[in-house]
């Protein structure tokens, strides 16, 4: 039962960060994005935070650098607004699948309009 735990709080930790980040954060370097994950650790001290620039715009750095400076506001309203005992530390990462998926398939459209092609 316990490690469906980090599961069930990785769900309302994305919930809220979504939340929060959009209506509470006004830092101009943290444009607007999408949390496309949340992972917890078994013990719920670290989350680790996949988000994506919606639109592809900014600069990527820039960003993190944005979420870096409002991990400590972010993690103190989850705490509050969740009820948590202990707010896990927030580690942000940009989302790298959703563009790599998005290139091979391109590629892949490619190679089949190729082979049509020469038919």
């Amino acid at each position: 039962m316990g490690h469906k735990r980090p599961e069930r709080v990785a769900g309302l930790v994305h919930a809220e960060l979504s939340r929060l980040l959009r209506e509470e954060v006004s830092d101009p370097r943290v444009g607007q994005l999408s949390v496309t994950n949340v992972r917890l650790t078994p013990d719920l001290k670290r989350a680790f935070v996949r988000v994506l620039p919606l639109g592809g715009e900014g600069d990527r750095q820039t960003l993190l650098k944005g979420l870096e400076a409002a991990s400590g506001y972010l993690r103190g309203r989850l705490g509050r607004n969740l009820r948590l005992r202990f707010a896990p530390v927030l580690i942000f990462e940009l989302d790298e699948h959703l563009e790599e998926a998005v290139r091979l398939s391109s590629m892949l459209e490619q190679l089949a309009s190729r082979e049509g092609h020469e038919e």
